[in-house]
């Protein structure tokens, strides 16, 4: 279990919580694991199927204190709910800001410019770590390129010059992408991102990576009472979690490039893991996707630093944390959303 930002997140599938007067009981079994006043907590998330007692359900509801389970996998399962209070608040404030081309687009900065810092810092992160195996001054100029794209999206003033921004830095990103793939390179390249469909195994890796990553910021932002079908810089669309993605471009490179790259260097995925379709799809097999998922998960448990918190978490956490920093945000509590700037 883990205590941040008056948020406590359990995360230990065999946990059960209940209430005693005032307080939150962590119980595993008869034994009584931990106890936190419920004054002191604005919201609990609940990564276990045994789940929370009706009295606790009741009084989170009756004091405004979020409840929100989800599956040890991270996908969001329910939330506890009473009368319709600071939640509707919360959406409204969303709501608002959607509608407001400006004050979108104000967000839409913070996630724009967390996306672009991260991706400038994997290829930094690639010629300091492998300086005789990558090509560091190619690397370096397009590292260079996406510091200047930095200083555009804190200039621009239109959704539009927005999006015109991201898709130039991710063509500029995404142009170093393949000296990354140190390894298992008669199977593996990359020339240009390619989505529907994938044309090759690593867009596959890259299609299916940030599929995952999709459903763990949408869960995120429901826990924490957010609509993810109302974005900032992504449109609202019938069917699509805009919000969601959203919050993962700051993300994707970090957590999802990052994590194909580790699969295909380290060879948890080979050649013998795709298959090719008449129409020139390539897709993942079924044992393909079970190794993928597995390190997926793994990936999940592994822990860093958070940059703005200063603790250290798991990775699966990061959405979840974001989605709670963007949540404060929109209902005044910071001045300005601080994005995930990866160090």
């Amino acid at each position: 279990m883990r205590k941040l930002l008056n948020t406590l997140f359990i995360l230990t599938e065999d946990h059960y919580l209940s209430l005693d007067r005032e307080n939150v009981v962590v119980n595993c079994g008869k034994e009584e694991v931990a106890r936190f006043p419920l004054h002191t907590l604005e919201g609990i998330l609940c990564f276990s199927y045994a789940g929370a007692s009706p009295a606790l359900m009741g009084a989170c509801a009756k004091r405004g204190v979020d409840l929100a389970f989800f599956s040890p996998q991270g996908q969001f399962l329910a939330r506890a709910v009473g009368e319709s209070q600071g939640n509707v608040l919360l959406r409204q404030a969303q709501y608002r800001v959607s509608d407001d081309p400006a004050a979108s687009v104000r967000y839409a900065k913070g996630f724009l410019l967390g996306k672009v810092y991260n991706a400038r810092w994997v290829l930094e992160r690639a010629t300091r770590d492998h300086p005789q195996r990558v090509p560091v001054e190619r690397l370096k100029e397009i590292s260079r390129q996406l510091a200047a794209a930095l200083q555009r999206i804190e200039e621009a003033i239109t959704p539009e010059e927005l999006l015109g921004l991201e898709g130039e830095a991710a063509q500029r990103y995404f142009d170093g992408f393949d000296s990354l793939i140190l390894q298992q390179r008669e199977s593996f390249s990359f020339t240009k991102r390619s989505r529907r469909p994938p044309l090759d195994p690593v867009n596959a890796m890259l299609s299916f990576a940030y599929t995952l990553l999709a459903r763990d910021c949408a869960a995120a932002l429901e826990g924490v009472g957010l609509d993810p079908y109302v974005g900032f810089l992504h449109r609202p669309r019938p069917g699509r979690t805009s919000l969601a993605l959203d919050l993962m471009e700051e993300l994707r490179a970090v957590l999802a490039d990052r994590f194909v790259v580790t699969c295909i260097n380290q060879k948890v995925l080979t050649g013998k893991h795709f298959h090719q379709q008449e129409s020139g799809a390539v897709l993942l097999t079924d044992e393909g996707r079970r190794a993928f998922l597995k390190a997926w998960q793994q990936r999940k448990q592994q822990t860093l630093q958070h940059p703005f918190l200063n603790e250290k978490i798991p990775w699966g956490l990061v959405p979840h944390v974001q989605a709670l920093l963007l949540a404060r945000t929109l209902r005044g509590d910071m001045e300005r959303y601080p994005p995930f700037f990866w160090k």
